[in-house]
């Protein structure tokens, strides 16, 4: 999806700036709940709940104490990552319906067919995204369909995902949510076009076939 003038392999990905960002400050004006966006609440319990599943698609993934010990290690911002994913899927949605983009089940099951043979079949294609992208299994279609919004958006105002036209957008959807974080995760900051003290991957470098792109 986020496309630099080069053919792309499925399953290749790049990190990317992403806008808004984390920082240090907040307000803590909704009690209970981790994040406001717009007029819905994305509950502490909601995302402790996101977070569990990842954490027990990897246990089930290394059922050695040992190495399960080092993935949490080397995930330990696991919980404000997925906070930060959390929100941005929410601003990304809006930026998308604002400019009439929709993304439809078949287009989604048409990506993920092309992505699990390419990955050598479904467990393997879970596999890949849970140690690449921190998504549980039974997150992967909803995060293959915000993949295809984010491509579509980019492709509707002429641009990729990789091109300030294209933050800007998420900026401008942004503002309109007034997202307000609880500060013990960090605050938004919509003015921002690139991303500091985090990096989550959120927007995959993927190239869909052709006939995953139509309904």
């Amino acid at each position: 999806m986020h496309r630099r003038r080069r053919p792309a392999l499925l399953l290749t990905a790049a990190i990317v700036a992403a806008a808004p960002l984390l920082a240090a400050c907040g307000n803590d004006a909704h009690p209970g709940a981790a994040a406001v966006v717009g007029d819905q609440r994305i509950t502490v319990s909601q995302l402790e709940n996101r977070v569990d599943e990842v954490r027990a698609a990897q246990r089930a993934a290394v059922p050695d104490d040992t190495q399960y010990q080092q993935v949490v290690a080397q995930t330990g911002t696991l919980t404000r990552d997925t906070l930060h994913s959390m929100v941005l899927d929410q601003v990304l949605h809006r930026a998308a319906q604002d400019a009439g983009v929709t993304v439809t089940r078949r287009e989604v099951q048409a990506m993920r067919a092309g992505l699990e043979e390419q990955a050598g079949g479904p467990k393997q294609l879970e596999t890949a995204w849970l140690q690449q992208y921190g998504v549980a299994p039974e997150r992967l279609d909803d995060n293959l369909r915000l993949q295809l919004e984010a491509q579509k958006l980019a492709e509707s105002l002429g641009t990729d995902t990789s091109r300030p036209e294209f933050w800007q957008a998420l900026s401008k959807a942004s503002a309109k949510l007034d997202v307000d974080l609880n500060p013990r995760y960090g605050a938004w900051d919509v003015r921002k076009s690139g991303r500091v003290n985090a990096e989550t991957p959120w927007v995959r470098e993927i190239t869909a076939a052709k006939s995953q792109e139509t309904a």
